[in-house]
């Protein structure tokens, strides 16, 4: 199923370049957009991953360099059945962790050192326990194919204000409803990015939970962390976490409070902490 929805998103990226390349610059610009899509497809496919560890800054560690992580991954792989991914550690200060790659067998986890600094070994293994859940549930891919389409929005958004700055200074042969279109799209590509964040990751990040809590045995451990979590980063946002990757992140990296939250990537904090607590052994019976 999650083949389908990312390729899906890879024709929305495609019909989405080729409408704006139509609409800015005629014929000529949609040919070029759409090679440009076609590009850009395979770049989400084969290379998503790489650019979200170049963005974090994320250097692979080895089990000399990092003992703490590799133990807790090899444990959880075994546990989910699947190959143990990589492990990187970002030098991002603040506190979070996210999973990429194309598929299990080419998946990475990478944990930022404000993360390892903040948790116990406990609460890491729940951060972890989530993220290897992405792996399992094959989230990574279409992940990483939405943060490249999120960029490519943003790009369309600045190609408009582009157009509108060189191609409106002949009114004799610019249409108005051209240039209206190209204004909407230089004003709502932006929010056309976070909305395509949100329809792919707050469903997940649930399921994430869910899944790390029931195979790792301990809902409290990840309900600790998250809590931890939300203390730090809802008033530090990342100085690494670039927008169009937020989505990937355990939490939130940009921080983000009053309205802004409304239009957050991941659900609210609360809400999954109340989940988690409510799978643990025991809830039932105390509610």
């Amino acid at each position: 199923m999650n083949n389908v929805k990312t390729a899906f998103w890879m024709v929305l990226l495609t019909v989405l370049l080729v409408v704006v390349g139509r609409v800015v610059a005629g014929d000529a610009g949609m040919l070029v957009t759409f090679g440009l899509a076609v590009v850009l497809n395979g770049v989400a496919y084969w290379f998503s991953d790489r650019i979200a560890l170049a963005m974090a800054r994320a250097r692979e560690v080895s089990q000399t360099e990092a003992p703490r992580l590799h133990a807790i991954a090899d444990e959880l792989a075994l546990r989910y059945g699947v190959p143990k991914p990589r492990v990187y550690l970002s030098p991002d200060p603040t506190p979070n962790a996210f999973a990429t790659g194309r598929n299990p067998n080419h998946a990475a986890i990478v944990v930022n050192q404000g993360l390892l600094e903040l948790l116990t070994d406990r609460e890491v293994a729940g951060v972890l326990a989530h993220e290897l859940g992405h792996v399992h549930n094959r989230d990574i891919l279409i992940s990483s194919v939405v943060a490249v389409l999120a960029g490519a929005i943003t790009m369309i958004a600045n190609l408009a204000q582009w157009s509108l700055w060189f191609g409106g200074r002949d009114d004799r042969n610019s249409s108005p409803f051209g240039v209206v279109a190209v204004l909407l799209s230089a004003l709502l590509a932006p929010l056309a990015a976070t909305l395509v964040q949100l329809a792919v990751s707050r469903s997940r990040e649930y399921e994430a939970d869910s899944t790390g809590a029931r195979v790792s045995g301990d809902p409290h451990a990840l309900a600790s962390a998250l809590s931890k979590l939300e203390q730090v980063d809802r008033r530090v946002a990342s100085p690494l976490a670039q927008p169009a990757f937020a989505h990937l992140y355990i939490v939130n990296p940009l921080s983000a409070s009053g309205m802004a939250s409304l239009f957050s990537t991941h659900p609210p904090i609360e809400e999954r902490i109340r989940r988690l607590e409510a799978m643990a052994p025991g809830a039932a019976a105390r509610s």
